[in-house]
């Protein structure tokens, strides 16, 4: 069993608006690690962060994307900080990976520099998401079998481009 496409991509970049409406239109079910995670912890992501710091974050989010790699066979949706862990990019080689990329701008604007994600809190969060990209953003490119840029894009255009992208070969002829 594999998904048929992981959505992978910074905060902001539309993977749970996105990732729902490709699910839709490949005729698939949708799945949300960071969902799954809540679901395990019985607490938000932002207490994990709190209470539990970010390696342990992590870790449980690296066990989460190990199971839905294996039991989910629709769209899977990341955490945007998923793919740094070593073991989830090695997993995540064996599959479609679709990179919602969003550039500073669309970025800043679609979070609203949102306090609920942990890591854009801070004294200078445009700052703070300039960096989460700079370092993120090779690392999406690196497990990516496709990538789409989000900015100036409907969601619908989104996922209509990825739709005809990701349509088996026999489909397409």
């Amino acid at each position: 069993m594999s998904p048929r496409a992981v959505v992978v991509g910074p905060p902001g970049s539309g993977k749970s608006t996105v990732g729902p409406l490709l699910a839709q239109a490949l005729g698939v079910g949708f799945r949300d690690s960071d969902d799954d995670i809540v679901a395990r912890a019985g607490r938000s992501i932002a207490d994990i962060f709190a209470e539990d710091g970010e390696p342990a974050f992590r870790a449980l989010e690296e066990e989460a994307v190990a199971t839905a790699l294996t039991e989910h066979e629709g769209v899977l949706s990341l955490g945007g900080g998923a793919p740094l862990t070593p073991g989830t990019r090695a997993r995540l080689a064996e599959h479609t990976v679709v990179f919602l990329n969003v550039g500073l701008a669309a970025g800043v604007q679609r979070t609203g520099l949102s306090s609920a994600r942990p890591l854009l809190a801070g004294v200078n969060p445009r700052a703070t998401f300039k960096k989460l990209l700079d370092e993120r953003v090779p690392v999406y490119r690196e497990v990516a079998t496709v990538e789409v840029v989000t900015d100036d894009r409907t969601p619908a255009e989104i996922v209509a481009d990825l739709a005809a992208r990701l349509a088996p070969a026999e489909a397409k002829e």
